[in-house]
């Protein structure tokens, strides 16, 4: 926040224009002054709250500056509402505060018990309980509340910084004065703050835990005193709450209640904001979603950091060391975030990747699936990232440096090797040709005969190792009824590494698909491509189509189909080739025609002999004149 915008409001008499001069001059000014100051601006350099300008605006209760008073409470963002009698106290809450709503503001209002020189033997404790808090109960746009008297200085610099912290480190988001606890989304943010501090996730701030959070949020160390002082403040509440462990959850909410309590809610805005929340408790958008662009062509994978932080994760709510992640440990993993992903959930998670015995997602899932998420929406992957607490070893860099976008892929028929770690394939064919069943071995589920037609898309991802030992991970996706939709959609096509085309090599009908695919989608030669025959456990059949499957890629330039079998072993064998396929997608082209030479090396070559042979002549001659 820029400015802060203070109105001083109250009937007149009250001593506003006083309490404005004795804030500027330091002093009370017996001589009289003007009925209406003009508006006085206090600059960032005086210590004011997160260093922003405060310009104080006086006002008059008379009817025929009515219109001038509703303008500059329109303008304003605090009000400090001045009374200092009976009357004047009476009429904040006949008066002022239902005007103040019927003009449709709402800000926080900072009540102001002036000339408490003249009432020395009430105190202070008295006014707050008898005059303040019935009024804080019926408004609860009233913040907060001082006494003041601008003829001794008194409270005179605290009821301006308390206007100004009511703007900066508002109370009303935080704490229901009324029902004396914190609100919904003021929990909420702590519970996460809580979650991100609990390095070891046991449920407990230990000794360690709490100096690492002083240090991030406040700068400066916690003494043995001042952690002892918290501790017990923290007992006197709830006992139970503070441990040889440290202090659990609700203690911590405990604690951060006590500090609204008290006035000190600038205590929990620091914390809050320390972890990027903005003044309506949401996480910063420029925290989520920090700049990432994926260029055409490229795509977007986890860095060796983002990696690293996910196997960390999955170890640290591993409780059980069984090797998965179930039910209750991924709620407790995904706490602090607004839950599963929606494409995760879209995808039937955790069906789409790789599972153990129990049903549980293993470690190679947990990072398969992160990575087909980088892959098919980085912005997902970012946002997580912020939600569960990465943090980069460069404070001044964002939760971008967990990702990373690879070499564009232009040109797909060029000889030579993609740089990528991740690659889609779109598993295309018939019904009933096996496609799903394809998936299910991919990761490695029991065979089933049952046949389930395929309705919306559906996908599976898993980790492949090639040869040589290096690991990619491969995302097959099979399209079902949006298939005609997706394979007109460039954008998607772009996406995509390579299509396999699939058929049941024991039904005559299923290869035609194939063929009238790509005579519908001619673009789809644009692609590289696998030929699969499906189900060869069973008896191979002749093909009700103009061309057999094998005289059919042998025209097209390409390997016959490979027969294979989800019920055999030798699956995997399959989707290595599928993996490396898209890793070298010129091997996998249709070459209808015989495709041009790449000769540019040999133009190259033409030209540096030419080159030469000139330079030679040139310098021959020179030396021949020069004789």
């Amino acid at each position: 926040m820029a400015t802060v915008r203070i109105c001083v409001c109250g009937d007149e008499g009250t001593g506003k224009s006083s309490i404005i001069t004795s804030l500027v001059k330091d002093i009370f000014v017996t001589s009289k002054i003007q009925p209406v100051l003009p508006a006085v601006t206090i600059p960032p350099t005086l210590g004011t709250p997160d260093n922003v300008t405060t310009t104080i605006v006086d006002t008059s209760a008379l009817p025929h500056e009515r219109a001038n008073l509703n303008k500059e409470i329109r303008k304003s963002n605090v009000i400090l509402l001045v009374y200092s009698d009976h009357y004047s106290y009476e009429r904040v809450g006949l008066f002022w505060m239902p005007h103040f709503r019927s003009l449709g503001v709402n800000v926080p209002v900072v009540l102001c018990a002036n000339k408490s020189d003249l009432s020395a033997n009430i105190s202070s404790e008295q006014v707050v309980e008898d005059e303040m808090l019935p009024l804080m109960v019926e408004f609860k746009e009233v913040d907060t509340g001082i006494r003041t008297s601008a003829r001794e200085h008194y409270n005179i610099n605290e009821a301006i910084f308390l206007c100004q912290k009511a703007v900066t480190h508002p109370i009303a988001p935080l704490f229901d004065s009324k029902e004396t606890t914190l609100k919904p989304a003021a929990v909420s943010a702590l519970k996460r703050v809580f979650y991100l501090c609990d390095r070891d996730q046991d449920g407990h701030l230990n000794d360690i835990e709490i100096r690492n959070f002083q240090a991030k949020c406040f700068g400066k160390p916690l003494g043995d005193d001042d952690l002892e002082d918290i501790k017990q403040a923290i007992r006197r509440l709830w006992a139970e709450c503070v441990t040889d462990k440290g202090i659990d959850q609700q203690g911590f909410l405990l604690l951060n209640k006590l500090y609204a309590e008290k006035g000190r809610h600038e205590t929990i805005w620091i914390t809050l904001r320390t972890f990027h929340y903005t003044d309506s408790l949401s996480l910063k958008d420029s925290f989520l979603y920090p700049k990432f662009d994926v260029p055409q062509y490229s795509s977007a994978e986890l860095s060796p950091a983002g990696y690293r932080f996910f196997v960390d994760l999955f170890l640290l709510f591993d409780k059980d060391n069984d090797g998965g992640l179930n039910e209750s440990e991924l709620a407790a993993l995904f706490s602090p975030t607004p839950g599963l992903p929606p494409s995760w959930l879209e995808a039937s998670f955790p069906s789409s990747t790789v599972r153990n015995e129990a049903g549980h997602i293993t470690l190679q899932g947990w990072l398969a699936q992160w990575s087909m998420t980088t892959f098919t929406d980085p912005k997902i992957t970012l946002a997580y990232l912020a939600y569960l607490g990465f943090e980069p070893s460069d404070p001044r860099s964002t939760t971008a440096t967990a990702l990373k976008v690879t070499k564009a892929r232009k040109r797909r028929k060029r000889p030579g090797r993609v740089e990528r770690n991740v690659v889609l394939a779109y598993i295309l064919g018939a019904s009933s040709s096996g496609k799903s069943y394809l998936l299910n071995a991919f990761l490695s589920r029991p065979f089933s005969p049952t046949y389930h037609p395929t309705i919306k898309p559906r996908t599976a991802v898993n980790s492949v190792e090639l040869p040589g030992g290096k690991q990619c991970y491969l995302i097959l996706e099979e399209l079902g009824e949006l298939e005609p939709a997706i394979l007109e959609n460039q954008a998607k096509l772009d996406a995509c590494d390579i299509l396999v085309y699939t058929y049941d090599s024991s039904d005559p009908d299923s290869f035609s698909h194939i063929a009238s695919l790509r005579a519908r989608y001619p673009h789809l030669d644009d692609l590289p491509t696998l030929y699969v025959a499906l189900k060869a456990d069973k008896d191979k059949t002749t093909q009700r189509s103009e061309v057999q499957p094998d005289d059919y890629t042998i025209a097209l330039g390409m390997n016959r189909p490979l027969h294979v079998s989800v019920t055999w072993e030798s699956i995997s064998e399959l989707f290595v080739q599928i993996a490396e396929a898209a890793l070298v997608p010129s091997t996998a082209f249709p070459k209808s025609e015989e495709e041009d030479v790449d000769r540019t090396n040999l133009y190259i070559a033409l030209g540096a002999v030419v080159c030469a042979g000139a330079a030679f002549v040139i310098i021959w001659r020179r030396v021949g004149r020069s004789e």
